[in-house]
């Protein structure tokens, strides 16, 4: 018999993080109410900083990042040590990861209002700021793993595996998409460009979704489900396939979000079969948590906290059973684009994100500050406000987004379109809208009761001390026993490298051969790179979120050439850095918008869009009329993009600011304004040139 050792858990960080996860949370629905407010009612776009293309990103990353984010480190950190019978490895580490974390999330809070954005999907953030999360992330691992290490339990529980997981693959995916070309301390351009770079985005934004989303809060429900229940896990050869299929067939599912795009068909293929076998290493997982409620059922009348946890469990099922039926291409092709995707998305993060982290807070809060919850009444109040806010949410966009895959590929019986107007299609959804917004509200009220019931619970309770824990030391052997996945269970460092080896492998099958070979990305010799006026017009239209809403790529079908035009060509993106495909269509696709409108158009429309297109819900840009086009970094722009490839001449880069000017001359001569306003030098003249350059190379060609 080992000696029993003694130690306390550091349960000063847990609080920590759990705090900030309730004041984040806030924020980020509070944000999400906003911008959904903004689609309701186009007139609360106000100004540039609180436009809903700039908001946009800010509501994601805070809702993924700051709310969901600082959830998965305190219920790693609480969980793990428990698990482990062991302190976190190091108390400064802790703290560091912790304050890090947070100025990460409040560099994004201050940079994205102002336009500072990539324009990559669940990647917002500049190359600086990404550096500081791949510091505070490397820290997190070694507090991480160093904790493993020093562990008094010989096997790793379920869901360290997750957590491991959730570690390794993030960091990876963070640093391949990450990796880029700064021009200055806040701008830069990432050193993959057109078809490759969407690969590489929804290679990484999927894979986001699962690893950050859905792999840590596994583990959080591996843990807090039982000990909420009292009940052991169901079936532990159910986790070990839950966990190996699920790591492993994951990585695969990144180009559903690119069916009938521009990436080649055997990757299309690979994205929607591999999504379809997540069906069941998911609901595995699914029925893995609810069957350990056996025996507990009866507690769902009156404990909150439970309650939470099933509808968490059943969303995390539903939203799994989604997802691979949109990866399906004949459902795809109704619902990309549309706001049935908005929906399937909304439901994984509210519904089984936001569920499991409520049941955690609620489960966390008493026990951290060895207080009873101020009001069970509050907390289940919580849960209906939230539950009847999803379905709302949930029903209102998935109405929305078929009404709109519809009417985008009605044909009359003369062969035109029916709704040849994509106007129509815009007022047709609006009442959805309301509901939506209604939806949020409700689920956005939830969580101030919680607010609220938690500072009722802990204001005036003295933080008490760590909890105190006792363990037998670990005894060493020379040669692990068991089976396999014992032997492996017990050496994390083993089982790190083989769930490391497993998620690498789709990842590499899918990503080498697009960059490689050749074929893949067929050139076009009329694709010319962008002038210096096109090319500050583009990051202008990456600075107002203009992608969030317009998509950039005609697909195949009969209804899309018909509205836009040629569907588009993978050559015709290779100067693309980054890629802005788009997800979603408020507005009509913007591929052949070049030179199908005269100058005077453009003006108008961003000005008023209602001057043009009347009942759009698209608010107008009056700042680009105002404000004058920065050239300061110019030069140093085209000069990272011939180190990219663009094959850009040294005298385009060394009178890069004159050709600028002599263009925006040519564009404000043909505006014929009365107005005697110069406006060669604002910024609208250089967006009016991406806008007239979009899709004319092929044109150009015929």
């Amino acid at each position: 018999m080992s000696n029993m050792e003694s130690f306390h858990y550091d349960d000063a960080i847990v609080r920590k993080f759990t705090l900030v996860t309730i004041l984040w949370g806030v924020v980020a629905l509070s944000a999400g109410v906003l911008i959904a407010s903004q689609l309701a009612f186009w007139q609360l776009n106000l100004g540039p900083w609180f436009s809903f293309g700039r908001l946009r990103p800010i509501h994601t990353n805070v809702a993924i990042f700051a709310f969901v984010g600082n959830s998965i480190f305190a219920g790693i950190y609480y969980s793990t040590q428990r698990l482990c019978k062991a302190r976190l490895f190091n108390d400064l580490l802790s703290n560091i990861h912790f304050w890090g974390w947070q100025l990460i999330i409040i560099c994004a809070a201050l940079t994205l209002p102002f336009g500072l954005t990539t324009g990559k999907e669940y990647a917002e953030l500049e190359w600086s700021i990404d550096i500081m999360i791949a510091i505070v992330w490397v820290i997190f691992a070694i507090n991480f793993f160093g904790t493993l290490i020093k562990r008094r339990e010989k096997h790793i529980y379920v869901a360290i595996w997750f957590y491991i997981a959730t570690i390794l693959t993030v960091a990876i995916l963070h640093i391949v998409n990450s990796i880029s070309i700064p021009v200055s301390f806040l701008k830069s351009y990432p050193i993959y460009a057109g078809v490759q770079d969407a690969l590489v985005q929804w290679w990484y934004g999927h894979n986001a979704v699962a690893f950050f989303l859905t792999t840590p809060v596994l583990g959080l429900m591996y843990y807090f489900l039982p000990k909420a229940a009292n009940r052991p896990v169901y079936s532990y050869r159910l986790s070990v396939v839950h966990f190996w299929s699920l790591v492993f067939i994951y990585i695969w599912a990144g180009p559903h979000h690119l069916l009938f795009t521009a990436l080649p068909d055997w990757a299309q293929s690979l994205g929607m079969v591999f999504s379809l076998m997540l069906i069941a290493p998911s609901w595995g997982g699914m029925l893995n948590g609810l069957l350990t409620l056996r025996g507990a059922w009866d507690k769902l009348r009156t404990d909150p906290i439970l309650k939470f946890l099933v509808v968490a469990v059943s969303f995390y099922g539903m939203s799994t059973f989604e997802g691979p039926m949109l990866a399906i291409k004949s459902v795809n092709a109704l619902s990309h684009y549309t706001d049935w995707t908005i929906g399937h998305v909304h439901s994984g993060t509210l519904g089984w994100n936001g569920f499991m982290i409520f049941a955690m807070l609620y489960y966390l809060v008493p026990r951290l500050w060895k207080n009873d919850l101020y009001s069970v009444k509050l907390a289940t109040a919580h849960f209906w406000l939230a539950t009847i806010g999803i379905v709302f949410y949930i029903v209102s966009m998935w109405v929305a987004g078929i009404t709109q895959g519809l009417m985008w590929r009605a044909f009359n019986p003369d062969g035109y379109l029916t709704y040849g107007s994509f106007v129509e299609t815009v007022t047709r959804i609006i009442p959805m809208y309301y509901v939506r917004l209604m939806g949020g509200t409700m689920y956005l009220t939830g969580i101030l009761l919680l607010l609220y019931n938690v500072a009722k619970t802990i204001v005036g309770v003295k933080a008490p001390e760590d909890e105190k824990g006792t363990a037998p030391a670990i005894i060493k052997t020379p040669h692990a026993e068991g089976s396999f996945l014992n032997r492996l269970e017990s050496n994390p460092i083993r089982f790190a490298l083989f769930t490391l080896i497993a998620v690498s492998i789709g990842g590499l099958v899918e990503i080498v051969p697009t960059f490689v070979i050749r074929s893949n990305i067929p050139t076009i010799s009329a694709v010319k790179p962008y002038t210096p006026l096109e090319l500050e017009g583009r990051d202008l239209y990456l600075r107002e979120g203009c992608y969030v809403c317009h998509s950039q790529m005609i697909r195949p079908f009969r209804a899309e050439t018909e509205r836009y035009g040629d569907y588009s060509k993978p050559g015709e993106f290779v100067y693309d850095y980054p890629f802005q495909w788009g997800s979603r269509r408020i507005g009509p696709d913007l591929h052949r918008i070049g030179k199908k409108y005269p100058d005077m158009w453009h003006y108008l429309h961003m000005k008023d869009p209602r001057l043009t297109s009347p009942g759009s819900i698209m608010p107008g840009y009056d700042w680009l009329y105002e404000n004058y086009l920065d050239t300061s970094n110019t030069k140093a722009k085209m000069k990272v993009m011939k180190v990219l490839g663009v094959p850009y001449t040294n005298r385009e880069i060394n009178y890069a600011v004159m050709l600028l000017q002599d263009q925006a001359g040519e564009i404000d001569k043909r505006l014929g304004k009365n107005d005697n306003v110069n406006t060669a030098r604002k910024e609208i003249v250089a967006l009016i040139a991406y806008l007239q350059r979009l899709g004319t190379d092929i044109k150009s060609k015929k």
